[in-house]
């Protein structure tokens, strides 16, 4: 089979590369190693009570044990949405001794953009230019303004709810009307901006349409997202990137394909297909391309590389520089306070809105004012009221005890830190050969810890929201300095990470190789460093702008 172009992965990153592609006239090939979930026929559960699944909702404790004990940490994950995500036993992965690492996954069409938080948030010049202030890293071969036409882009065609707030290391965007804050969640940002000016609390920047974009349905509050959304009210592959892509009759999607191997040429120095495994009989198959995506996810798109080795490339594809595979990154995040509100027992709030509250970076911008720490972080959250389960936490029985929980309860607000990830050469992916997977896939070997930095961030995150919560009337009860284990805010990236030179990167500014010029990595792979917002939405623009880039080599011959 011969394309212009070839997509590796479905997801969040690969759905904007075969849109792009296709709508410039390229016939593209989009490789799933999931199965299919085609929109809102594939969404098995979105509709169902919990009185028609057979644990309720819950889930099955002894199959969840047995064969997702990954997964099963994830907070999305129950009987609704384990199809969206990875069987464990089916899919290992090793880890270097000391590390504690949660790697959630969804193989499936549309991978985690089904199952994804939706929080858009661009990032700034504070971010674009961290690591060339502080030493850490590479620096970054791009800056916002480089970025930021096409995060217009992304967010017209995606549709962002949010409000413009003018910060600096928070840019504003094309948004939707934002959702509301609650009476609570709105006292708090007065008091917090009463005493500090610079400490914004706003509603959080989200995929969830308030009203009809591009065809698709207004979110109707049900969050209830990660089963799939039939109303389309959500940016996913299905929902949106995809049906633009199909509509240009330019695309072949295979889905239950594992790409095993890139191929590459050394006589020319370009890859020029790739090879893949059928998930259900074991049969193997290729394809030719002039152009190569990998939009695998991050560690995936580089696990692929490392796999594609040659004796022309002995260390891993496009990997002359040695880089490959290191300074790898995820969010540390805690909770970093939970306080009790009183004042509020007049006021309550209706339907689930899809969004909470972000708390944008406020530390080691035009000042170092950090302890310990030489990046920021910000916090999400939100004021939650309880409702009648709280009864399972609660002492009581009888109709009385009953009845006193039928009223809402006492309001608490809620924040979680997410701090920016140092880039590390010591945070790396390899290869494990001793360990195969059930096709015979060498399995990816993930060494990660976080550092002083890291944790130095959380125990100042901690302290600042304990102040900050307090100053706004609030109680608090409980509150961490501890980031939760690698990969538990879901924002892996890095190891293979852009920058100015070849010898200490592997990608350019326009997330192409240095070493091979038509292969492109547009998912996390590419992130040189974290920021501390989530990273989605820059994954996207920056597939949009590779792809433009692409394009225009390909058709000046270039490439």
């Amino acid at each position: 089979m011969q394309f212009d172009a070839i997509v590796v992965g479905s997801g969040i990153s690969g759905g904007w590369a075969a849109k792009e592609l296709t709508e410039a006239g390229l016939k593209v090939l989009m490789l799933e190693r999931g199965r299919d979930i085609p929109h809102q026929t594939g969404y098995e559960t979105e509709m169902k009570k919990p009185w028609d699944m057979p644990f309720r909702g819950v889930g099955n404790a002894e199959l969840y044990e047995r064969e997702y004990p990954v997964q099963m940490l994830n907070r999305h994950f129950t009987e609704y949405t384990q199809g969206h995500f990875v069987n464990d036993a089916e899919n290992p992965y090793a880890t270097k001794a000391g590390t504690d690492f949660n790697w959630f996954r969804s193989y499936n069409l549309g991978g985690r953009s089904l199952t994804w938080g939706r929080q858009s948030y661009r990032w700034s010049d504070y971010d674009f230019e961290a690591n060339k202030r502080d030493g850490h890293g590479t620096d970054w071969p791009i800056r916002y303004e480089d970025i930021a036409p096409w995060y217009d882009k992304v967010e017209d065609f995606i549709g962002v709810a949010g409000a413009a707030e003018g910060l600096d290391q928070l840019p504003d965007g094309q948004f939707l009307p934002a959702w509301p804050l609650n009476a609570v969640e709105q006292a708090t940002r007065e008091r917090i901006l009463g005493n500090w000016p610079e400490r914004v609390l706003t509603v959080g920047r989200t995929a969830n349409l308030t009203q009809p974009h591009r065809g698709r349905g207004q979110c109707q509050a049900r969050s209830i997202c990660a089963r799939g959304c039939s109303y389309g009210a959500y940016f996913s592959t299905q929902s949106s990137t995809l049906p633009a892509a199909e509509a240009t009759g330019n695309l072949t999607l295979i889905t239950d394909a594992v790409v095993e191997k890139v191929d590459y040429d050394a006589a020319t120095g370009r890859v020029t297909g790739v090879r893949w495994i059928d998930r259900k009989n074991g049969t193997r198959a290729q394809a030719t391309a002039r152009l190569i995506f990998l939009n695998a996810g991050s560690f995936n798109s580089v696990h692929l590389m490392l796999n594609s080795a040659t004796e022309a490339m002995p260390n891993g594809l496009a990997n002359t520089s040695g880089v490959l595979g290191t300074h790898i990154m995820d969010h540390p995040s805690t909770l970093s306070a939970i306080a009790l509100m009183p004042g509020f027992e007049d006021v309550t709030s209706y339907g689930n809105r899809p969004t909470g509250v972000v708390i944008a970076r406020y530390r080691n911008m035009d000042e170092m004012d950090g302890v310990g720490h030489t990046r920021g972080y910000s916090y999400q959250g939100g004021a939650l009221q309880s409702g009648w389960t709280r009864g399972k936490r609660e002492a009581g029985v009888g109709t009385d005890y009953k009845a006193s929980l039928q009223p809402p309860g006492p309001w608490r607000v809620v924040l979680v830190a997410f701090a920016d990830c140092v880039p590390r050469a010591r945070n790396r992916l390899t290869l494990d050969r001793a360990q195969s997977d059930p096709l015979g896939i060498p399995q990816l070997n993930i060494d990660f810890a976080f550092g002083k930095e890291e944790h130095a961030a959380l125990a100042q995150a901690k302290a600042d929201a304990a102040e900050m919560l307090t100053h706004a009337g609030g109680r608090v009860i409980m509150g961490f300095d501890r980031p939760g284990p690698g990969g538990s805010a879901i924002h892996e990236m890095g190891g293979a990470r852009m920058g100015w030179d070849p010898a200490t990167s592997v990608l350019n500014r326009w997330s192409q190789a240095h070493d091979i010029p038509n292969l492109f990595v547009t998912d996390g792979a590419q992130m040189s460093s974290s920021a501390c917002q989530n990273p989605s939405l820059t994954y996207m623009a920056l597939t949009a702008r590779a792809a433009d880039r692409a394009v225009d080599l390909l058709r000046s011959g270039a490439i």
